[in-house]
């Protein structure tokens, strides 16, 4: 994979009195920061001095919801004063557009008078059809970027924050890369490759959704009277021709193509191309057979039988596609997905097992996707991985175990597959404990499935975990289960009361824990009191 692009995002915080307020988006990982006041009290550190603006200007910004981003090319590390004064000049341009009057026109009405076309913000028309944008969408060019975000309050707090990602999903608004969806769609699908205004070629068509100019606009449009019909499809994963295009070239090779090595190329191609690009995702909604297709192709070609990268890509494919939320049904309802991914689940190297129990997991979020999992039997294979996989591969199982016993049906097939063994030994190992035990607490509303956990030493391992573990989640399940465990066998209330009486976890949970471990621990320690009074009673009685 390509390093990825250093992108640099400069966020804007409000700051009224004494009280400011975090940005609005920030990027995971380790990030360098510098911050540069300018706005009413001039500029410092780099950037020029803004040119003042009213009290009464600044609350009339105020309804822009956090202002407009500017995405532009950045060739140096830290900000310039040229590009001070193009924020500076930007944020004055805005500043200008006010509209006076509220305008009603025709529902879905795209043409406008004039009056009302020069009325409407230039950030808000679409470069190429002039018109305002329904769908404005940002084109990905791979180059380093520069995000300013203006907010209109008294001032402004600009952080610079660096950091490199594969891609820029968060909001970037750019005058010369923000177009309408359906426009720059049509001029790429007519095969062109450079960017409408600027004329340079684009590393890739990417159309990544403007979430703020679209609120913005949205906004806009209601104060000012301007009523935009709704897009016929609202998906943010449109679907574009040339996305279509394109895949139908890669899946023809794969299903057709007589050469092995073209084929796995192709395969590894589409598993490429529907890790990056959640376009590439959204078209098996319009090829949902593609799935059975593709494996058939597999098991007519003896070069691919047998070969593991194959069998790994296409089951990561099938992965990519199951993050899009609508494929979960189509996926679910192919006869050939998931039990190829059981099959794989069980016969295939680390990788093919690992990325099977995660596409499993995803899967899994629909209750109908559940059902079949279950029947079709990647509950055993799962606690397989779960017990002789690498720590990546565990941990999907754990997940995909875990919503799979979300249906009850599961739990007994789980139960039946030695899930509690499992569960209880690892956590002794100290591994994975916070997943083991979540599972373990979803299991303990059964009374099998409790004493399944009685007489693998439940009990000493859950007063265990809550002395030793760290997460407040964990110690919860840890008394959520110890609780189930002394209200099915009230005789290990005994063993419970001799550990409390050298640990005081019980204890100690009743005052610190999540509100539910409060409630447990504090009902396990009622037990343990009431059952203490009746003992006493009972040996005074026989005296």
């Amino acid at each position: 994979m390509s390093a990825s692009p250093l992108v640099r995002h400069v966020h804007t915080t409000r700051t009224c009195c004494n009280r400011s307020r975090r940005p609005s988006c920030a990027l995971t990982g380790s990030s360098t920061r510098r911050q540069v006041w300018c706005g009413a009290r001039g500029a410092t550190r780099g950037a020029s001095p803004a040119p003042p603006w009213s009290r009464p200007a600044a609350m009339r910004c105020r309804r822009q919801r956090g202002g407009v981003v500017h995405a532009a090319r950045r060739t140096h590390p830290t900000p310039s004063p040229r590009n001070g004064q193009a924020a500076a000049a930007a944020l004055a341009a805005l500043r200008e557009a006010q509209v006076g009057g509220s305008r009603k026109g025709a529902r879905g009405e795209e043409t406008r008078s004039a009056n009302e076309a020069e009325s409407v913000p230039a950030q808000f028309l679409c470069p190429i059809s002039s018109k305002i944008m329904r769908d404005p969408v940002v084109v990905e060019s791979g180059q380093q970027m520069s995000v300013l975000r203006m907010s209109y309050r008294y001032g402004l707090k600009l952080s610079v924050i660096e950091h490199k990602c594969d891609r820029l999903f968060t909001v970037l608004e750019s005058s010369f890369l923000t177009y309408d969806r359906r426009y720059i769609a049509e001029w790429f699908s007519a095969g062109n490759q450079m960017c409408p205004q600027t004329q340079q070629v684009l590393l890739n068509t990417t159309l990544i959704p403007n979430l703020l100019i679209r609120s913005l606009i949205a906004e806009w449009c209601t104060e000012n009277g301007f009523a935009l019909s709704p897009l016929e499809n609202q998906e943010e994963d449109h679907i574009c021709n040339s996305e279509q295009r394109t895949f139908d070239e890669i899946f023809n090779k794969i299903t057709s193509s007589s050469n092995s090595t073209e084929r796995k190329q192709a395969i590894k191609g589409l598993r490429l191309l529907t890790k990056r690009s959640s376009e590439f995702r959204a078209v098996l909604e319009e090829r949902p057979d593609s799935i059975s297709q593709m494996t058939f192709a597999r098991f007519s070609n003896p070069g691919l039988q047998n070969d593991p990268q194959v069998v790994e890509d296409m089951v990561t494919i099938i992965l990519n596609f199951s993050l899009h939320d609508s494929n979960k049904k189509i996926i679910g309802d192919d006869p050939e997905a998931i039990p190829f991914l059981i099959w794989a689940l069980k016969s295939g190297d680390m990788g093919s097992r690992s990325n099977s129990a995660a596409a499993i997991f995803t899967l899994s979020a629909l209750d109908s996707n559940k059902e079949k999992i279950g029947e079709l039997g990647a509950i055993e294979p799962l606690i397989d991985l779960l017990e002789h996989g690498s720590i990546i591969a565990k941990k999907d199982a754990a997940s995909a175990i875990f919503n799979l016993c979300m249906l009850h049906e599961n739990r007994s097939i789980a139960t039946r597959s030695g899930i509690v063994d499992v569960a209880i030994r690892a956590i002794g190992d100290q591994s994975l404990v916070e997943e083991f035990l979540a599972i373990l607490a979803l299991l303990s509303s059964n009374y099998d499935m409790v004493e399944l956990m009685i007489e693998f030493g439940g009990a000493t391992c859950m007063l265990q975990a809550m002395r030793e573990s760290e997460c407040k989640r964990s110690k919860e399940n840890a008394a959520v289960v110890l609780f189930s465990i002394c209200m099915y066998n009230r005789a290990k209330l005994k063993e419970i009361e001799a550990d409390e009486n050298t640990n005081g976890s019980l204890a100690s949970l009743a005052q610190n824990g999540t509100p539910r471990a409060r409630r447990k621990a504090a009902a396990i320690l009622e037990m343990m009191k009431k059952t203490k009074t009746m003992h006493m009673h009972n040996r005074h009685s026989s005296c």
